[in-house]
């Protein structure tokens, strides 16, 4: 039996060993053994050799490079922020970085001219300076940093998003390196890379003893004669262009600058400076050995996988794991009560049936065609009825979500979108896509929901052994996010026509949807609709706090599990039939508390009717603005929805 504390020491041997092997076999079926000099001094006239050359021992070269570098910036994120789950992936530098360079390519290509690395460099310091100012409010505390770097990271993919939609052709080739491709096509990478990595590390020496110091708290640190702003900035630049080059080299890395500090210090690595060493080494053999996998399980397609994305399948679960082994140093937002109420909700929510009927009337008369814009119902009535009766629906099912999840974590922030059930579903019906050749609507339906209830699954066993406490269940939601798309990235990027197809779709669009699909959806909101107000009593107690519901006699274990099931049947019937319409689900019951509709039902009934009407006027605007073109009405809700996630992050 083997000692608990030899158990780490073990596992990174055999994790060696086993990447060893992968690689030995690897270049075993690539040539002779004999032929193993071609590694440096390859045969000209010899295809084989060439391509190990110029191929496969730069792309190893490179999951070493790129490995040790994430583990690096990860000892600095973590070290500089007393967090432990800092890294470039959870503090949005990684997103920044990839959103700067798609923004570069599609609008100003110039800028390329002066170096990728330095566009890169800016999009990732204004990611980290973003992230610092949402969560300066909450003392950098590491639940607040993580929850506003994941938030925004997912932003950035939504406008990452719109710009590939705009200009398909020119970025497709962007989104799939995008996802963190090895693949080389020579040693230009390596030699490009190894020597601006090796300039952060040689700054890394001087920063040692205030990163000591950093590790403490900033009193202790000013009474040692230490500056901890300035200390903290010059961390952090050098953790940002370390995560930075290596975007701009390979794409985005999940999860890697995460996990290599963390099972480096787990292994024994207790001092600050013996993390610096075995960190980066830690993370690239964690490349290493995932690239070898990634490779050996595609076969004829490994170059084609993006070793990135895969790094999530690993980190997510990790990020999971650490969760209960998180301090909580920060009590979690509460949404409170809203100052204004309303003096006559029921003429109000017959204002809003007013206004929604207006808003319909608009969808479905009024738009342009080939002789410009057109009023009338009878000639197209029944290509625009089916949209818009989906799109409405869509938006009350999200609205209602948002607005019973925020009820029950008292957090203003909770949303289905950061909960990752519509990821769930979204990676169902990818999956499905690539098993069938033609899936029909039943088969579609029973992948997108097997994917949402398995993701609801995996949140309740998260969040089971805390009671469903609403900060860990939100972290859980975004870990879950992550891990599912990275598996819509690895698919998506493996370029087969059949998922650049769901592109559209993916990005919340109505155009699929014919008279069954929104006939379904309609049913399903009717049904939300009615279910609401049997949890009417929970959603007015919870947001008290825990101690006024378990005086009040409400069994909290109990109540969030019921919510939660209610909430993944609206959010996952949203996303089947029209995708991950992003930030619907936390705009809505904001704006239903800011008119001033405090109790539950009818703050559910508001936010139903203010959904419904943004999706149906996003729908409207994304087939007219561009019009012959048309833009996914989810994107035109994000355009929306992400700013005001900002703003609230920012005040709360």
């Amino acid at each position: 039996m083997v000692e608990a504390r030899h158990r780490p020491v073990l596992l990174f041997a055999l994790s060696f060993i086993a990447a060893a092997a992968l690689t030995l076999q690897g270049l075993g079926q690539r040539l002779p053994v004999r032929e193993w000099a071609a590694l440096w001094s390859p045969d000209g006239t010899d295809i084989a050799q060439l391509l190990v050359h110029y191929a496969w021992a730069p792309r190893l070269v490179m999951a070493w490079l790129a490995g040790a570098g994430l583990g690096l910036a990860g000892v600095i994120f973590q070290q500089a922020l007393r967090n432990p789950l800092a890294s470039p992936t959870t503090l949005g530098v990684s997103a920044g970085a990839h959103l700067a360079l798609a923004a570069a390519l599609t609008w100003a290509p110039g800028l390329l001219v002066l170096g990728r690395e330095w566009v890169t460099l800016a999009g990732g310091g204004i990611a980290v300076a973003c992230v610092f100012a949402l969560a300066w409010r909450q003392a950098l505390s590491p639940l607040a940093l993580v929850l506003a770097g994941l938030t925004f990271s997912l932003y950035c993919g939504a406008l990452g998003a719109i710009l590939l939609l705009l200009d398909t052709n020119s970025l497709m080739p962007l989104f799939i390196w995008g996802g963190g491709s090895l693949a080389q096509q020579g040693w230009g990478g390596v030699v490009w890379l190894a020597p601006r990595l090796g300039i952060v590390v040689l700054l890394v020496p001087p920063l040692l003893r205030p990163l000591v110091l950093l590790g403490l708290d900033d009193d202790g640190g000013r009474g040692l004669g230490l500056s901890p702003a300035i200390a903290r900035l010059a961390a952090l630049t050098l953790g940002v262009a370390a995560s930075a080059l290596i975007v701009a080299a390979v794409g985005v890395i999940g999860f890697v600058g995460l996990a290599a500090p963390i099972l480096a210090q787990l292994g024994g690595a207790r001092r600050l400076r013996d993390r610096l060493v075995w960190a980066p080494l830690v993370g690239a053999l964690l490349l290493w050995l995932t690239d070898q996998v990634v490779q050996r399980a595609a076969g004829l397609y490994g170059d084609m996988l993006p070793t990135g994305a895969a790094t999530a399948l690993l980190g997510s679960p990790l990020l999971l794991w650490l969760l209960p082994r998180l301090r909580r140093n920060v009590e979690p937002p509460h949404g409170g009560v809203a100052a204004r109420r309303i003096v006559r909700p029921g003429a109000a929510l017959v204002a809003g049936l007013a206004v929604l009927g207006l808003v319909v009337w608009l969808a479905l008369a009024v738009g342009q065609g080939p002789g410009g814009w057109q009023v009338g119902l009878d000639a197209v009535l029944p290509w625009r009825a089916p949209r818009v009766a989906a799109a409405l629906a869509a938006g009350a099912m999200l609205a209602m979500a948002g607005t019973v999840m925020q009820r029950m974590t008292a957090n203003p922030m909770a949303s289905p979108e950061l909960l990752g059930i519509n990821a769930g579903a979204i990676s169902g019906l990818l999956a499905l896509s690539f098993a069938v050749a033609a899936p029909s609507l039943a088969l579609q339906t029973a992948a997108g929901a097997g994917g949402a209830l398995l993701t609801l699954g995996l949140l309740l066993l998260a969040g089971r052994r805390q009671a469903f406490a609403p900060d860990r269940l939100l972290l859980a939601g975004l870990a879950l996010a992550a891990f599912f798309d990275s598996v819509a990235g690895m698919l998506m990027a493996s370029g087969d026509p059949r998922a650049a197809a769901l592109v559209y779709w993916m990005s919340g669009s109505t155009y699929r949807v014919h008279g069954p699909e929104a006939t379904a959806a309609l049913a399903v909101a009717g049904l939300g609709l009615g279910l609401a107000p049997l949890c009417a009593r929970w959603l007015d107690i919870l947001p008290l706090g825990e101690a006024t519901a378990r005086g009040l006699g409400v069994d909290l274990a109990r109540a969030r599990l019921a919510v939660m099931l209610l909430t993944a049947l609206l959010a996952a019937a949203a996303t089947l039939v029209v995708g991950p319409l992003s930030f619907v689900g936390l705009l809505a019951p904001h704006l239903a508390r800011l008119i001033g509709f405090q109790r539950a039902t009818a703050q559910v009934l508001a936010a139903a009717l203010i959904g419904a009407v943004v999706m149906v006027a996003a729908d409207w605007l994304g087939r007219n603005l561009l019009f012959p073109r048309q833009l996914p009405a989810g994107l035109i809700a994000a355009l929306i929805g992400g700013p005001y996630l900002m703003f609230l992050l920012r005040r709360r």
